[in-house]
């Protein structure tokens, strides 16, 4: 496969088109409102049956992506170790693709009561949807040069918020419009755009399926490719120890990415319960922040090029800590739009300059790109594992989503401190001038 060539990069960028969907529509607005409203409706409350477990019904979505993000933590270091040495990560990312795409379609049949189902075809899409990005992020250094990364994985996070905002906007009218489809009541058509994320989902996957290519390599069949999955990550772990850089980049990431996943995935429930804002203007926060995203992407992939990747971060990092302490005190839905105008600026500048960074100091060449790549998403499903439980623990025991909120401060501003005590080299800033 060539490298630096514009048709597979571009098709490597439409998966962010493809996938994002789910983390707008599924993870982020339509399903979080529908799932709180059909719990309520059909157990006249808050309070839910989960197997016979009472259990607070945001409480226990928050604890169903943490255990999905668990799943995902155990196994993916094992199938990156596999998809390395067998040469072979378009087929897991396929995989991670339909289960992921399926479950979404699957959603289209929950109605309030059989919430069970809810939850199992949720923790199932949050698996395919992470699980698919350990290989997808790992075709990045396989693609392009690092001075390319940064503008890359803009481009792609860019067009993921574009893709999901089309989709999202079209749903959104169809919602608010029933008597178009002669109905009376919105239920169905929300279920209904549950459909419609799979189909886009795994629909446009094919585009960058179709391009990407790797360099089949020789296999030791007399090996077990099981062990030699381990062998890779074990290996890797080994590498990291010696490589400072690495290992305290991962540790500040550990700790804010538990704050940036949990806001992207609780920002619609804390919304609808904590302002008791509708359903259209929870939506509407939703789209703000995606758009703004996209300016927040591109934006800070420019800092970084006239600075450097460490600068940008640490100032989104500033900002927010400070996200987190105004929204303790957030009570009119007007705050809670300016609320999203700053989440979305930085959400998606910290995610692409996040996957960028690493792409750049991990070791180049090294044909271990999976493994490397899965150390990095470990170390974001387990962040988002403590995050999303810790939000669902202190609600559950609190009261209060507010409360939930000051602890992910907490966890921003320890980030914050461990990146001020990475010193990456200059030459690895990949700026125009240096190469």
């Amino acid at each position: 496969m060539q490298i630096n060539n514009s048709k597979t990069i571009n098709a490597w960028c439409m998966y962010d088109w493809a996938n994002s969907v789910y983390a707008i529509v599924i993870k982020s607005s339509i399903f979080p409102v529908f799932y709180n409203t059909a719990t309520q409706n059909a157990f006249n409350g808050d309070v839910v049956d989960f197997f016979g477990f009472k259990l607070v019904n945001t409480a226990l979505y928050s604890f169903a992506i943490s255990f999905s993000f668990l799943i995902v933590a155990i196994i993916s270091p094992l199938l990156s170790g596999i998809a390395d040495y067998t040469s072979n990560k378009k087929s897991f990312m396929q995989f991670f693709t339909y289960l992921g795409g399926l479950s979404c379609i699957g959603l289209f049949f929950f109605t309030g009561e059989n919430v069970e189902w809810a939850i199992i075809c949720s923790v199932l899409a949050s698996i395919g949807f992470t699980g698919s990005l350990v290989f997808y992020n790992a075709f990045l250094p396989i693609i392009a040069t690092p001075d390319k990364h940064d503008m890359i994985s803009a481009k792609g996070y860019s067009l993921g918020y574009i893709g999901s905002i089309i989709l999202l906007v079209i749903n959104l009218v169809c919602i608010s419009n029933p008597d178009w489809f002669g109905l009376e009541k919105t239920g169905i058509i929300a279920r209904f755009s549950f459909l419609t994320v799979g189909l886009w989902w795994i629909g446009f996957a094919q585009i960058t399926f179709r391009a990407l290519k790797e360099v089949k390599k020789e296999i030791n069949y007399s090996r077990s490719i099981i062990v030699s999955g381990y062998k890779e990550i074990i290996k890797v772990f080994k590498e990291l120890n010696s490589q400072p850089i690495l290992k305290y980049f991962l540790s500040s990431f550990f700790f804010y990415s538990m704050g940036v996943q949990t806001v992207m995935y609780m920002a619609a429930s804390f919304g609808s319960k904590e302002l008791n804002l509708p359903g259209n203007k929870l939506i509407i926060t939703i789209i703000i922040i995606n758009a703004v995203a996209i300016i927040g992407s591109y934006g800070f992939a420019y800092i970084s090029k006239k600075k450097t990747n460490k600068f940008s971060l640490l100032n989104m990092l500033v900002i927010w800590v400070g996200i987190c302490i105004y929204a303790y005190f957030v009570y009119t839905d007007y705050q809670f739009y300016l609320l999203a105008f700053i989440v979305g600026l930085v959400m998606g500048g910290i995610q692409s300059l996040s996957r960028s960074t690493y792409s750049k100091i991990m070791p180049q060449n090294s044909h271990d790109e999976a493994s490397y790549f899965s150390f990095y998403d470990v170390t974001e499903k387990i962040a988002v594992v403590i995050g999303t439980f810790s939000y669902g623990f202190i609600e559950q025991w609190t009261g209060s989503m507010r409360n939930s909120t000051i602890a992910l401060g907490l966890f921003f501003a320890i980030g914050m401190g461990l990146l001020l005590m990475v010193r990456i080299p200059s030459n690895l800033n990949y700026n125009s001038e240096n190469n």
